[in-house]
């Protein structure tokens, strides 16, 4: 009875961190809406509490505007805004903050209820404290972010602060998950193969830095500057792919060098999982395992694909937002069964 009571928590415990992975990716999604959008500056001031509210009438939609107006965005790229134009923006920005306090609200009420009905286990109090400093670093590295933006001369945030805003949005993401993993994943569910883990390790390495060049495209807008394919504007490589000096600066702040990069490692990423897809062929003693190995195949072929639409529609806006939001959700997707399946495939019993 006692076991049964145990796994009936712990099922209700990966529902709550389930529920809160299904938050956090609509959250990075309306964090990719907002960039894509430009709305990111719209609210200029950080208050976690009042600022859930928004203006509730002409008076105070004018007192954002006008702090708005001062921001170089608005000077130099959009004079020409109504006030109208920027209540759309503040819209984006103000969903995506009050969506994270209602996500940390859920952590926190479902925190509180599994504390009381002690459904917790001895592990798992340690993990919860990692979870809510996690969130709460997000918020900061978020707001840092914002900042970033709102200096002399600088029209947008800073890409390597999205990058960072990004890649910590992720690592909250998987770290849910893993965790909801431990809960419901059986160990008869699991494969051993020490050679398939190194692998798919491998694999999960690239994809790291896939997604950071990824978050580099969007906060530089490198995909304008190569609306082509399978060419970069009419070449391999562009000669300006080294314009910067020191060479390392075209690393991380030339959009070409950036671009030609997140397409090279989009190709070496799809060869990389085709072959792991080759190698596990003769792998069927679990189920879960073979569900989440032909997801990854269909996956990375569909984000290669979206990425490819992403880039061609690149000058035009609308085209641009849904393609642009959907290539980042399927990358969550495609980041989510490889974390699962390093969770699954186990070096050693």
């Amino acid at each position: 009875m006692d076991n049964s009571v145990q796994q009936n928590s712990q099922r209700q415990i990966a529902t709550w961190l389930l529920i809160g992975v299904g938050m956090i990716i609509i959250q990075v999604l309306l964090g990719g809406i907002t960039r894509l959008t430009e709305s990111g500056l719209s609210i200029t001031e950080w208050k976690p509490i009042t600022g859930t509210l928004p203006p509730l009438n002409d008076v105070a939609w004018q007192a954002e505007f006008d702090k708005y107006k001062v921001t170089d965005q608005f000077k130099y790229v959009h004079q020409d805004f109504t006030l109208k134009e920027f209540k759309y923006i503040f819209f984006w920005e103000w969903f995506h903050r009050t969506w994270a306090r209602l996500m940390g609200l859920v952590f926190l009420i479902g925190f509180i209820y599994f504390l009381v009905k002690r459904k917790f286990g001895k592990g798992m109090i340690k993990p919860m404290i990692i979870l809510f400093i996690l969130g709460g670093v997000q918020g900061f590295i978020g707001w840092f972010m914002v900042k970033s933006g709102l200096v002399p001369e600088k029209y947008f945030v800073g890409h390597v602060e999205l990058t960072t805003h990004f890649i910590a949005a992720l690592g909250l993401l998987c770290y849910t998950l893993w965790f909801a993993l431990s809960l419901v994943v059986k160990e008869d569910q699991k494969i051993i193969s020490p050679s398939l883990k190194n692998f798919l390790l491998l694999i999960l390495a690239v994809l790291f830095v896939q997604l950071v060049y990824g978050g580099f495209m969007a906060g530089l807008r490198a995909g304008i500057t190569a609306p082509t394919w399978p060419d970069i504007n009419g070449q391999l490589l562009p000669a300006s792919y080294n314009e910067l000096t020191p060479f390392a600066r075209n690393l991380v702040a030339n959009p070409i060098m950036i671009h030609f990069i997140h397409r090279g490692t989009a190709y070496l990423l799809t060869l990389l999982i085709a072959i792991w897809w080759y190698k596990t062929r003769p792998v069927n003693s679990s189920p879960l395992f073979s569900k989440l190995r032909t997801l990854l195949m269909l996956l990375v072929l569909l984000q290669v694909l979206l990425g490819i639409l992403t880039v061609l529609n690149a000058t035009h806006p609308n085209r641009l937002v849904l393609l642009g939001v959907s290539h980042q959700a399927v990358a969550m997707l495609l980041l989510m069964v490889i974390v699962s399946l390093v969770f699954v495939v186990r070096k050693r019993q």
